[in-house]
């Protein structure tokens, strides 16, 4: 007969299977990286900057957790997050560390410049500049992260194609940029590529998991 104790040392082993599986900075970036759309593992590979073979062991730690699951289609294998609240897990996690770790909060002070960072009341304010055409939301991540989700009145501009498609921007109305959250520099790159062609430019630190949490 299990005593009390072996119930409970069981229950928390099980919750610890999350933990164990998100406890890899690998890890954590192919998550973030899911939480942009569905991707297989080659693109998921290019865009963490490691190996096919390394990718593919890290993805199978997250599936053995059942924060992953895959989906063939034709010869491809597409990964994606099992749930949205695995993008919430990801950005609760993040904020957490943000708030209680003074090492990253240094980190993210060097990486960026706050004068670039849009400033607002609230993201309702945002919305509705938006909407009313007070303000131009761009998106610079890859067209099928934007087709997957993307935050309301967003135009897909991605980065490789910002340069050459500056004329359908408007020069006297600021442009928010914005990527895949706080730990994605191609917003950045967009507002400073942005300001040297004379427009008002600002970057929305926040992604579409951000958004949605």
């Amino acid at each position: 007969m299990k005593t009390n104790r072996t119930i409970k040392d069981a229950l928390f082993e099980q919750v610890a299977r999350i933990a164990k599986a998100a406890a890899s900075p690998i890890r954590l970036e192919l998550i973030e990286l899911l939480c942009q759309s569905p991707k297989t593992v080659e693109v998921l590979a290019q865009e963490a900057q490691i190996s096919v073979k390394l990718t593919s062991a890290h993805l199978k730690e997250l599936k053995s957790a059942r924060l992953v699951e895959t989906e063939r289609q034709g010869k491809y294998i597409i990964y994606r997050l099992a749930g949205d609240d695995v993008a919430r897990f990801w950005v609760t996690l993040r904020l957490l560390a943000e708030d209680r770790l003074f090492e990253l909060q240094e980190a993210l002070r060097q990486l960026g410049d706050s004068a670039s960072e849009w400033i607002g009341n609230s993201r309702e304010e945002l919305l509705a500049k938006a909407k009313r055409g007070e303000v131009t939301v761009i998106d610079v991540r890859p067209d099928e992260e934007y087709q997957t989700g993307h935050l309301p009145y967003a135009r897909s501009i991605p980065l490789p194609e910002l340069k050459s498609r500056l004329a359908e921007l408007p020069k006297e109305k600021p442009v928010i940029a914005y990527c895949r959250g706080p730990f994605c520099f191609m917003s950045t790159d967009a507002v400073k590529l942005l300001r040297s062609k004379g427009f008002k430019a600002a970057e929305l630190r926040q992604g579409v998991a951000e958004w949605n949490a």
